[in-house]
C-alpha cells in the first residue's frame, strides 16, 4: 500500500475547518486581474485553489478583478479562461468585480453613514507625506472630520463625474497611528474617467483592490481566500471591512510565491518585453506565460506536476527552471513519437549501396509504450543526410561516430564505415563516403560487428524540409530583475536560434494532419530534443519548436 501524501498547511486548515463543522462545503476563488496573460506563478495559485475544492467538498469561482479600466481588456479575459481550461480545471461560476459595482458603492455609502469613511481632497503626493513611517505615526487629513452629510454629498458628486481624476478619494477612517501602515486611513475609491471593458462609461469612480476583493469574497461566500505573502499586511483591512460592513466573514490565508529562475513574472515587465519587441508576443515560447509554455510544447500535466512538486510554503523561494523542464521531459518521454530530423546537414554517400535501390525500414513510434504505440515506414537509399557533428576529420580516441576508418550504426538501418570524404575549395567537408554491411540490418544483424555509436539520418531523395526554432532560457542570469541596471540587459542573445532548412523524415510532413487528429501530439527528434508543431506552420511550410533538450544543458553552466 502506497503512503498517503501529506497535506500542505492550507489543506490542514481546510481539513480542520471541515472536521469542526465550520463549513458545509469549501468555496475558493481564483481572482486574476485581466491586464495581462497568466504565467507560471499563476499556475501555482490555480492548482492550489482548484486543487483544494477537488480534494475537499466544494467548488472554485473564477472572478476577474476588473477595477482598473485603464489597463484591462477583454482580450486578457478570453486568454485567462483559455489557460485555466487548458490546465484542466473547471470553475463553478464566472464573476467579475464589476458585477458588484452597485453593491460595492452601497457598501461605501454604508461606511460613510457609520462615520467610518470620508472624502479627502489631498493629492497623491500630499497623502504620501502625511502617511508617516513604520516608526512614526501619520497625520490626520484636514478633511477627516467632514460631516456624514457632506461626505455623502461629495461621494455622490464623485460618482456623477463632477470632479477630475485625482482630485478626491474616499478613505476609510481607521487610525493614522496604526502599527500597520495599510490601516492608516486607506483609500477605498478613486476617480478614473476611463471606459471600462464591461460597464463602459457608467462609472467614473472605481473601488481599490483592497475594498473590492474582500467584499467580493463575502458576496460569493468564499470560505478560504488564498493569496500570496505580500497580502499579509492587507489582512487587517480585509477583516476590518468585513466586520464593519457586517457581511459574510470570508477568511484570508497566505502562501509564499514560487519564483522561477532565469525569467521574470512581473506583468509590467512582461508587457515591456512584448511592447518593445524583445519577444513576438505574450505567447512567445520563451515567455513564462501559460500560453507561451503551451506554444512551446509543454503539457497541462507537466505544469500541474511541477506545481504539485514545488508545493505550498510560508516562505518565498526561487525554483529551478530545470525542475519545470524535468517534468516536461518525463511526460514527453512517455508520450512523444520518435522521429528523425537533421538540423545541420552533411551528405553521406554509401558507395557500395546499389544506385537507384530503395528500402522501406520500420521504426517504432515510442519504445517507452508497450507495443511501441505503432510503427511508421522510413525510406532508405544510397545518399543520406547526417548531422555535421557526427563526423570528424581527426576524431579523438573515444569518438563513437564517424571519421576515417570509424564505424557507427544508422538508427533502424545498417552499420556503416567511413572510408573517405570530400572538401570544398574553402576546406570544408561537404560529403563523406561510407561502406555499409548488408548483414548488419537492425533487428536482423548477423554481421558480428560491434559498434558503440548510433546516428540518426534522413534519406536525401525522400527528405522533406522544415523550419526549426531552438528555444532556450530568455535570460542569462538567475534573477534578472534583481541585477543592476535594466533587466532587459540580461536577455540571452541565443534564446532563439532559427534553422530555416532542416531535413525531416517524410512521415513528419504529416505533422499538421496528425496534430489535427491528436491535439496533444509531440515529437522527440532522436538525439535532438522534444519538439512540437508551431502555430505558424502551413501545409507548405512546417515550423517546429523545441520544447526541451533531452538533457539539462544548463546544470554544468550554472552549477
Amino acid at each position: 500500500m502506497s503512503e498517503e501524501k501529506s497535506l500542505n498547511f492550507i489543506e490542514e486548515i481546510v481539513e480542520a475547518d471541515l472536521r469542526e463543522g465550520k463549513y458545509d462545503k469549501i468555496i475558493t476563488r481564483f481572482p486574476p486581474e485581466p491586464n495581462g496573460f497568466l504565467h507560471i506563478g499563476h499556475a501555482s495559485s490555480i492548482c492550489l485553489n482548484f486543487g483544494l475544492t477537488e480534494k475537499f467538498k466544494g467548488y472554485t469561482n473564477l472572478r476577474f478583478d476588473d477595477t482598473n479600466p485603464v489597463t484591462e481588456e477583454t482580450m486578457y479575459v478570453d486568454a485567462i479562461k483559455k489557460d485555466i481550461a487548458w490546465l484542466g480545471f473547471r470553475w463553478e461560476n464566472e464573476h467579475f468585480a464589476s458585477d458588484y459595482f452597485d453593491t460595492l458603492y452601497a457598501y461605501a455609502v454604508k461606511l460613510i453613514e457609520k462615520g467610518l469613511a470620508y472624502v479627502d481632497d489631498l493629492s497623491a503626493e500630499e497623502l504620501a507625506k502625511q502617511k508617516g513611517t513604520p516608526t512614526e505615526p501619520g497625520v490626520n487629513s484636514p478633511f477627516r472630520d467632514r460631516s456624514v452629510a457632506e461626505n455623502l454629498d461629495l461621494f455622490e458628486r464623485m460618482k456623477a463625474g463632477e470632479f477630475a481624476d485625482g482630485s478626491h478619494t474616499l478613505r476609510a477612517k481607521i487610525d493614522m497611528a496604526h502599527v500597520n501602515m495599510i490601516m492608516r486611513d486607506p483609500i477605498l475609491y478613486r476617480i478614473k474617467h476611463a471606459k471600462h471593458h464591461r460597464t463602459g462609461d457608467k462609472w467614473c469612480v472605481y473601488p481599490m483592490y483592497d475594498f473590492a476583493h474582500g467584499q467580493s469574497d463575502a458576496i460569493e461566500h468564499v470560505t478560504h481566500s488564498v493569496c500570496t505573502l505580500e497580502f499579509v499586511p492587507h489582512r487587517d483591512l480585509y477583516n476590518w471591512l468585513i466586520e464593519k460592513l457586517e457581511i459574510y466573514p470570508s477568511k484570508q490565508y497566505e502562501f509564499a510565491r514560487r519564483n522561477v529562475n532565469f525569467t521574470v513574472t512581473s506583468k509590467r515587465k512582461l508587457l515591456q518585453l512584448v511592447n518593445e519587441k524583445f519577444v513576438s508576443g505574450w505567447d512567445d515560447p520563451r515567455m513564462p506565460t501559460i500560453s507561451g509554455l503551451r506554444r512551446r510544447g509543454f503539457t497541462p500535466s507537466s505544469i500541474r506536476n511541477f506545481c504539485e512538486r514545488i508545493g505550498i510554503a510560508k516562505r518565498d523561494n526561487l525554483i529551478e527552471y530545470s525542475l519545470l523542464e524535468f517534468f516536461i521531459r518525463e511526460d514527453l518521454n512517455k508520450t512523444s513519437w520518435r522521429r528523425m530530423a537533421v538540423l545541420d546537414p552533411i551528405k553521406m554517400v554509401i558507395t557500395n549501396y546499389p544506385e537507384g535501390k530503395e528500402e522501406l525500414l520500420r521504426g517504432e513510434n515510442n519504445p517507452e509504450v508497450e507495443g511501441h504505440d505503432g510503427e511508421r515506414e522510413i525510406p532508405f537509399s544510397r545518399e543520406l543526410w547526417i548531422e555535421r557533428e557526427d563526423f570528424m576529420e581527426n576524431p579523438p580516441k573515444k569518438f563513437f561516430r564517424l571519421g576515417p576508418g570509424l564505424m557507427s550504426r544508422l538508427k533502424h538501418a545498417y552499420i556503416v564505415r567511413c572510408d573517405d570524404f570530400v572538401k570544398d575549395a574553402e576546406g570544408n567537408v561537404i560529403e563523406i563516403h561510407c561502406t555499409y554491411f548488408p548483414e548488419s540490418k537492425s533487428g536482423e544483424d548477423t554481421s558480428g560487428l560491434k559498434v558503440k555509436g548510433t546516428m540518426h539520418w534522413v534519406s536525401v531523395k525522400h527528405a522533406k524540409t522544415a523550419e526549426v526554432r531552438l528555444y532556450d532560457r530568455l535570460f542569462t542570469v538567475e534573477e534578472p530583475d534583481r541585477e543592476e541596471g535594466d533587466f532587459k540587459d540580461y536577455i540571452n542573445p541565443e534564446s532563439l536560434v532559427v534553422i530555416k532548412k532542416a531535413y525531416i523524415e517524410p512521415d513528419l510532413a504529416n505533422a499538421q494532419k496528425q496534430l489535427a487528429e491528436h491535439p496533444d501530439r509531440r515529437y522527440q527528434f532522436i538525439r535532438k530534443g522534444y519538439f512540437c508543431v508551431d502555430k505558424d506552420s502551413t501545409d507548405e511550410h512546417l515550423v517546429f519548436n523545441r520544447t526541451a533538450t533531452l538533457k539539462d544543458t544548463w546544470a554544468k553552466l550554472v552549477g
